[in-house]
């Protein structure tokens, strides 16, 4: 077996978690949670790590859940991009949850006028 012949896909690192920091310029904070058994106790204990993230476009706020994949260093502190928004947080979640609301009520009203 040659070198060739043994290649393998690269191994990309992804988490997800919570946007608590959207203050900089295509930069976010994410806080990682992970639930390890305490040594004594093994009590499950959450852990939270903090990792700053490139955000190229700024569309992720603060409280969204988002996942994001390992990269070569943007800078001295960033190592990681955001692939994805899995879910928006926050005032966002609530406001676009009252939008569609308000359309699903304005649809129904609109076919109770259409059968009578």
């Amino acid at each position: 077996m040659t070198a060739e012949t043994l290649t393998r896909p690269p191994i990309i690192k992804t988490k997800t978690g919570y946007v608590v920091g959207d203050k900089m310029d295509k930069s976010i904070v994410v806080r990682v949670d992970s639930l390890t058994p305490h040594p004594l106790y093994k009590k499950r204990v959450r852990k939270s790590k903090r990792f700053m993230v490139h955000d190229e476009t700024n569309q992720a706020r603060t409280g969204d859940f988002v996942r994001i994949v390992e990269s070569v260093p943007t800078s001295k502190n960033k190592s990681w991009k955001l692939a994805d928004i899995v879910r928006p947080g926050g005032s966002r979640a609530v406001a676009q949850g009252m939008v569609e609301a308000e359309i699903a009520a304005e649809i129904h009203s609109e076919s109770s006028e259409d059968q009578e």
